[in-house]
């Protein structure tokens, strides 16, 4: 039920079933809602501008879009679609919605006010009669002011400007022609570009759609008009009326004949130039395709070389900036080396001095004074002793330095190769060196760092049956781009160094719970492997030792590991 004013100002409702249908009037004369009721289609804009101005001025579904001058109030606004009220219907709770919005509600089973979920019946539907007069009066822009038009009015007036709005698109006035423009452009365009307009015959006058003067026909039946005659492509130079052609044609039948005769036989002599022509380079085709499959193949192959050609240089670019790197610290290294070996050779120099010093001491007699200085030479060659023994540990730790800087392997796969076996045996059995780390490698320039640690003697349960092999995940400069826990597949092996080739080996996927494969806070991981790797009866039976040197291998599966 909507508000209307009775005489006395005060509001009334309006039921639903006193209004009839009107389109620009006051929706007190719009039909009854009946769900589900559906609006007939009204394409906008209309195909006929005179007729369809009224009838496309409605939306097809929802409320008004038009450029309101001042920002409509919540009242004026939709609880569905939220645009200005089209056609306005109040329901039982108060709350109004377009015709189109509270019929698309309705035809749902059990439809409730999407505003306050309140049950809708479409008997207790009303129009709002007041709220549609109030909506009608506000003003708007003209819909065509994308185009140009700057006129303002209300939402009433729309209909009855687009009558006569210079920028509202209209069709061509003429039938046939089927293209639209601004109402303004309709003089411009039947005057000049309207396929179809009126024009007249140079020739007899008439007037006739410019298409149909245009066509050729008309110029073969207009009888003032001045055509060529139709042998003029055969040589014939003769023009006049159509009637004169006409009669032309009839009397210089003959020589006609004879034109087409002379064009005929240049015609046929032309075609055996062509044949001639076809027939020589037909004999040169087989040659030419034989060459040209031998390009295509020759082609192909240089294309295959260089792309393995761009491969390789793209992996040596990689290897020699990760190298370039490697060379750096190995430089680095040598300057230091350089320096502890001439550090030494002054050392020992010195102790060569005083060595000299302490012998001519001793030679030159037993005085009090004498054997003061020689404590203070023995003192200071003491001294120089330890000097000289703490520059020999360094310089042995920059050589193994060096040496692990040019073993480095980056490709997953350790070759270690241990040497004076049964001395280091016998150390561990003496507990002097329980294990031996090998050196580090990676599973690349950017991957992890890894390395081997093994027990001669056995640990834990293998401690002195068997040798002990164990996997290190040691903690590397680029582990913050590398996926953790680590999860690559590792293989320990005990190369045979014999003719058979029996390597002793075994295989492991990391447990991503255990610590020994998270990312390490130390230096290393807990190392993680085989206490029962191999019997030390089976290795020093066989031929895995071999000059007192035994090798083991260990691989690392980088096949599914992503780039960093």
């Amino acid at each position: 039920m909507s508000a209307g004013r009775s005489v006395d100002r005060r509001e009334v409702q309006v039921p639903l079933q006193q209004v009839a249908p009107s389109l620009v009037l006051p929706l007190s004369a719009a039909p009854p809602i009946t769900p589900p009721p559906t609006r007939p289609a009204n394409p906008w804009p209309p195909s006929d501008s005179s007729q369809g101005v009224a009838a496309g001025f409605l939306p097809l579904h929802g409320g008004f879009t038009d450029h309101f001058i001042e920002s409509p109030e919540e009242k004026y606004l939709c609880e569905s679609c939220r645009l200005v009220l089209c056609q306005p219907r109040q329901t039982e709770c108060g709350h109004r919605f377009c015709q189109s919005c509270i019929t698309d509600i309705l035809s749902r089973p059990n439809p409730v006010c999407p505003a306050d979920m309140e049950p809708l019946f479409s008997n207790k539907i009303f129009r709002d009669v007041c709220c549609h007069r109030e909506i009608m009066a506000l003003k708007v822009c003209c819909r065509c002011e994308n185009k140009g038009c700057q006129e303002q009015m209300s939402l009433q007036q729309i209909p009855e400007h687009l009558t006569v709005c210079p920028f509202f698109e209209v069709p061509c006035p003429l039938g046939k022609c089927k293209e639209r423009m601004m109402r303004k452009e309709i003089p411009d365009h039947l005057s000049w570009k309207c396929k179809h307009r009126e024009a007249t015959c140079d020739f007899c006058m008439t007037k006739m759609p410019l298409t149909d003067l245009q066509l050729a026909s008309h110029q073969h039946e207009c009888p003032k008009a001045q055509v060529s005659c139709p042998f003029h492509r055969y040589g014939c130079s003769y023009k006049g009326l159509n009637q004169d052609v006409r009669q032309h044609e009839t009397t210089f039948a003959a020589e006609h004949l004879k034109m087409m005769r002379v064009n005929n036989v240049s015609l046929e002599g032309k075609v055996d130039e062509v044949k001639g022509e076809l027939m020589d380079k037909c004999k040169v085709l087989p040659v030419l395709s034989t060459r040209l499959c031998e390009v295509e193949n020759q082609n192909n192959e240089l294309r295959e070389k260089n792309r393995h050609m761009e491969q390789k240089v793209a992996s040596m670019q990689k290897l020699m900036s990760s190298h370039s790197e490697k060379l750096l610290e190995v430089e680095l290294e040598l300057r230091s080396l350089t320096l502890l070996r001439d550090e030494l050779d002054k050392l020992r120099l010195s102790l060569d001095n005083v060595r000299s010093r302490l012998n001519t001491v001793e030679q030159g007699g037993r005085s009090g004074s004498g054997t003061l200085t020689l404590a203070s030479l023995e003192t200071q060659l003491h001294r120089h002793g330890d000097m000289l023994s703490v520059h020999d540990i360094r310089l042995a730790d920059m050589d193994l330095r060096f040496q692990v800087l040019e073993t480095a392997s980056y490709n997953g796969t350790l070759i270690w190769k241990i040497r004076d076996y049964k001395r280091r045996k016998q150390e561990a059995v003496a507990a002097k060196t329980l294990s031996l780390y090998s050196q580090p490698f990676y599973t690349g320039y950017f991957g992890y760092k890894m390395c081997a640690r093994v027990y001669l003697n056995g640990d834990g349960m293998g401690k002195g049956t068997h040798l002990s092999l164990f996997f290190v995940v040691m903690r590397g400069e680029y582990d913050a781009l590398l996926p953790w826990p680590f999860k690559q597949k590792v293989t320990l092996m005990l190369m045979d160094q014999g003719a058979s080739r029996k390597h002793l080996g075994d295989a492991f996927k990391p447990d991503p719970n255990s610590s020994s494969f998270r990312r390490p806070a130390a230096e290393m991981n807990i190392a993680s492997g085989c206490p029962l790797f191999v019997s030390q009866s089976v290795l020093e039976s066989g031929s895995y030792i071999k000059d007192d040197t035994i090798f083991i291998k260990v691989t690392v599966d980088t096949s599914d590991l992503p780039d960093p």
